[in-house]
C-alpha cells in the first residue's frame, strides 16, 4: 500500500512481537491507553481463503482531524485483489460494526480523484455532502454521509 500512501498495518512497527500489535489493537477498541489524538477503533483485515485482501479501520466517534478529513471508515483493498468488490463488502460490514458501536450516522472520506472509492460509498448510500481543499499539495476530498 506504500505507493498508494497507506500504511497497511496500522500501528504496526519493524520488529514488533505480533502479541504487543495485538494487544494495542485491543486497547485501541476498548478506548484504553489512547494518545490525546486517538479515538476509540477497530482494526480489522478481510481475508478471502485465507489471504489477506484488505482492512477497515472503523473509528466509534470523530475527533477534530477524524470529522475534518478522516471519518468514520477508512478501508483500503491491496492492488492485487481492487476491481473484485471487495472494497464494498468491506465497507457494508464495516458500517455494520460501526452502528453496532452506536454509530448512527457514519462519515467516509475519500480523494475526489479515486473513482473507484467514490462508487463504493455511493453503493453502501453515502449522501455527499461537501467537496473540500484540505492542503493546496493535496487532492481534494469528497466527504459522504451513510445514514
Amino acid at each position: 500500500m506504500v505507493p498508494d500512501g497507506f500504511t497497511f498495518g496500522l500501528d504496526l512497527e519493524p520488529g514488533m512481537a505480533w502479541d504487543t500489535y495485538l494487544k494495542t489493537l485491543g486497547e485501541q477498541r476498548a478506548g484504553d491507553s489512547l494518545p490525546a489524538d486517538r479515538v476509540p477503533a477497530a482494526f480489522l483485515v478481510a481475508d478471502i481463503a485465507g489471504e489477506m485482501v484488505g482492512r477497515a479501520s472503523i473509528r466509534y466517534s470523530l475527533n477534530d482531524f477524524l470529522a475534518r478529513e478522516g471519518g468514520h471508515i477508512g478501508y483500503c483493498v491491496l492492488p492485487a485483489h481492487r476491481r473484485r468488490g471487495y472494497a464494498t463488502e468491506i465497507l457494508r460490514q464495516s458500517l455494520i460494526i460501526a452502528r453496532a458501536n452506536g454509530v448512527g450516522r457514519v462519515l467516509v472520506i475519500c480523494d475526489e480523484d479515486n473513482a473507484g472509492s467514490r462508487g463504493t460509498i455511493e453503493a453502501c448510500g453515502g449522501q455527499l455532502e461537501s467537496i473540500v481543499e484540505i492542503a493546496a499539495s493535496a487532492p481534494r476530498i469528497r466527504r459522504y454521509w451513510i445514514g
